[in-house]
């Protein structure tokens, strides 16, 4: 993950999100928890969030 002041910080699985779309069965607001991260063939990040994937752009990184 790239930080506000462009540092780069190691985040271990899981890890906690708050959704910023209401996607699937995930609510606008609500924090859930990333158990795995993955990589489309698009080279495009997902997270594994209660055994489905969602796109990462859906989501703001909690630290």
């Amino acid at each position: 993950m790239v930080a506000w002041n462009n540092l780069l910080k190691i985040l271990f699985c899981p890890f906690k999100v708050q959704v910023l779309n209401t996607v699937g069965e995930l609510e606008k607001g609500k924090v859930v928890w990333v158990e795995e991260v993955k990589v489309t063939k698009e080279l495009i990040t997902v997270y594994m969030i209660k055994g489905k994937a969602y796109h990462y752009y859906h989501f703001d990184i909690l630290v």
